[in-house]
């Protein structure tokens, strides 16, 4: 399988699977555990190191790299728009009202007054969709494949044979 193809599906669908344990074990409910979603960033720097290395050895130099990086997390981002998708609309289709529940019941405990959480909880949720919750999915996808792709190529490319 072509490896940007590979590296890509790859990243989607462990970042969906982690979305899921998320959502089995109740953690995206949790203050604390919730932080544990971005072990997603870790699958993504993990499977464009294992897809870069095998870019490189099709003679991609530093530039081309990046492209790669920038299409596997293209691929990824796309699967990772369908799982959001399932997971707020079919798996848990009360997603945004017990993430509310939990940062209403953290300002509280913070010790914010109910007027300061009822417009807090309405600032930060207001808007928020599936579909706008599965673009920011695919947009840090996107951005973080970009970045990690420049800064991986430096170390992971084709390099010209010197000329002589």
């Amino acid at each position: 399988m072509n490896p940007i193809l590979s590296a890509g599906i790859l990243i989607g669908v462990l970042c969906g699977v982690w979305t899921f344990v998320m959502g089995f074990t109740g953690w995206y409910k949790d203050p604390v555990m919730m932080r544990l979603f971005f072990v997603v960033n870790l699958f993504e720097v993990g499977g464009l190191i294992w897809g870069l290395r095998r870019t490189a050895a099709q003679g991609r130099t530093y530039s081309g790299q990046v492209v790669a990086g920038t299409m596997i997390s293209i691929v990824a981002g796309v699967i990772i728009i369908c799982s959001s998708l399932l997971f707020t609309t079919v798996a848990y289709p009360n997603y945004f009202t017990e993430l509310e529940a939990a940062y209403r019941q953290t300002l509280l405990q913070q010790g914010k007054t109910q007027a300061e959480t009822d417009a807090l909880v309405r600032t930060t949720f207001e808007g928020t969709t599936p579909m706008g919750q599965a673009m920011h999915g695919f947009i840090g996808t996107l951005v973080t494949g970009i970045v990690a792709s420049a800064i991986i190529a430096i170390w992971i490319r084709a390099r010209p044979a010197p000329a002589h």
